[in-house]
């Protein structure tokens, strides 16, 4: 069993990589599960509607920091954990580090208490690896355009905001290299599928 984090900018193709990633395990016979935050159950996902809608009263950050987190406390408890018991592996998009990304460097809040709350909500479960697919913040907005949905409230941000999280994401994988895999996101899905699972090899986790 695994569980791996898919981390970086709106755009970034991680669930493109995700799916091929997934893709390939059910060629291999590994049962697993890919999931996405905030969400993943039926409570997360009504409060992943409130986080995002646009047309209601907005949460202030700090507000918005313990959205996310009671989200994913039910994450970890009623999906995650459950099948990483079962022995299955755990495809995830975000996790605990897009909190240190968006509401730390994001928002401004201090880093020391999102790590606390990241702590307390999941339990201190951590991710075996972090796959950080790295954009530029034009680049992503482009991507955003050319999609054609409608644009969430975190989205709307500005530029400034959005060039602090993906510094913040950069910086945790520099820190951290042993957790983290940091791939460039203008690489086409296939070379990025395939450096992923170069990686998983290294590591030993795939044949």
């Amino acid at each position: 069993m695994k569980f791996i984090v898919f981390e970086g900018l709106d755009g970034s193709g991680k669930t493109t990589l995700i799916q091929k990633l997934s893709n390939h395990l059910d060629q291999c016979h590994i049962s697993h599960i890919c999931t996405r935050e905030p969400g993943g159950t039926e409570l997360a996902d009504e409060i992943r509607h409130l986080v995002l809608r646009t047309n209601a009263e907005t949460p202030c950050a700090r507000a918005e920091l313990l959205l996310y987190e009671a989200a994913r406390a039910q994450h970890v408890e009623h999906k995650i954990k459950p099948t990483l018991l079962k022995k299955q592996w755990v495809l995830c998009d975000r996790f605990s580090a897009s909190s240190i990304a968006f509401q730390s460097a994001g928002r401004k809040i201090s880093e020391h208490q999102v790590h606390w709350l990241n702590e307390f909500a999941t339990d201190q479960l951590h991710p075996d690896l972090n796959i950080l697919l790295d954009l530029t913040v034009e680049e992503s907005e482009r991507r955003r355009a050319q999609r054609g949905e409608e644009i969430d409230r975190i989205e709307k941000e500005t530029q400034d905001f959005h060039q602090r999280i993906r510094t913040s994401f950069r910086e945790q994988a520099q820190k951290n290299p042993s957790q983290w895999l940091q791939l460039d996101a203008c690489l086409s899905p296939d070379l990025l599928f395939s450096q992923t699972l170069e990686h998983l090899k290294a590591l030993q986790w795939l044949k």
